[in-house]
């Protein structure tokens, strides 16, 4: 019988009425670290949004529908936080949830956040990460009753700009891969994100948390994702506002036109009202923007009606 991971990965299981969610290690070894004694600390404010900040141990929390409606289709969740925290339930757990009612099996990921005390480079942690939990999806594709062909990644706000830098850059391998897996996502789901470092229509907190607010230009185009698109990029999902103060749509929007350039398949949808940061639910608009994004993965035939 083949191991769903190796030993050392399972942290421990967790019950959710009828489901079971697994957490486990992404590394036995975490690439790019520095000893610290930085404490990981997770808080709930008074609405509810429980979020994490200090993560050192990346991890996967895995949530996997029930077999008989299972697609075949993964995605990998990577929360937002303006590279300084992580809101692991709006943007975390509640999506995965959602995507195992829809036989889509769904993984967050508590990636590294920038931070010198413990990473050598800090602004390729996040990356290491996102690779590293693609690369374990694909590798337990057996197991977890998934289709190597149909694992894509998403991201909200500073989480967007992890998903589109993984998307646009993995052939920049940052990672051990020594099977050469596939570190492709086959779908991209950009939900507000974070998606350029240049000045005009940047998310200043992400950069200056990832490569500093005094970065050369250089360094600042490498992290713009917008500008490194090309054919091969994968069809992409996107959703914003346009009144949105924190990440301006023209982050989507550049993408967007990026995609359609280079002849990639996809879909984009603004928003009149709704700020930043809903995560599921923006109370503006009567539709809400998952079932837009689970018949758009449809079209895509990574999911069946």
């Amino acid at each position: 019988m083949r191991k769903l991971f190796p030993a050392f990965m399972l942290m421990i299981i967790m019950s959710h009425g009828l489901s079971a969610q697994t957490v486990v290690k992404l590394y036995k070894k975490v690439p790019n670290s520095i000893s610290s004694d930085l404490v990981e600390k997770t808080d709930t404010s008074k609405n509810g949004r429980i979020t994490t900040k200090n993560v050192t141990e990346p991890t996967l929390t895995v949530f996997l529908p029930d077999k008989n409606i299972a697609s075949g289709a993964a995605v990998v969740i990577c929360p937002g936080g303006g590279y300084s925290y992580l809101v692991m339930n709006n943007e975390g757990t509640e999506v995965a949830k959602e995507f195992n009612k829809n036989g889509v099996a769904a993984f967050v990921l508590k990636y590294r956040l920038p931070n010198d005390m413990i990473m050598k480079d800090r602004s390729i942690g996040p990356l290491q990460d996102a690779e590293q939990a693609i690369k374990m999806v694909r590798e337990n594709a057996t197991a977890w009753n998934i289709d190597t062909a149909k694992v894509g990644i998403m991201g909200f706000s500073a989480g967007g700009h992890v998903a589109s830098t993984a998307s646009t850059h993995y052939t920049d391998v940052v990672i051990d891969n020594p099977a050469k897996t596939n570190l492709r996502p086959d779908f991209s789901l950009l939900i507000y994100p974070v998606v350029t470092f240049q000045d005009s229509i940047l998310h200043k907190g992400s950069k200056k948390a990832l490569i500093g607010d005094q970065a050369s230009r250089e360094k600042s185009m490498a992290f713009s994702n917008e500008l490194w698109v090309n054919k091969t990029t994968p069809p992409t999902f996107l959703i914003h506002c346009t009144d949105d103060k924190v990440v301006p749509v023209a982050n989507s929007i550049n993408y967007y036109q990026a995609l359609k350039r280079n002849g990639v398949k996809a879909e984009m949808h603004i928003y009149a009202t709704g700020g930043h940061g809903f995560g599921m639910n923006n109370p503006s608009p009567k539709d809400k923007w998952m079932e837009q994004c689970l018949a758009w993965l449809t079209e895509m035939k990574m999911i069946s009606k």
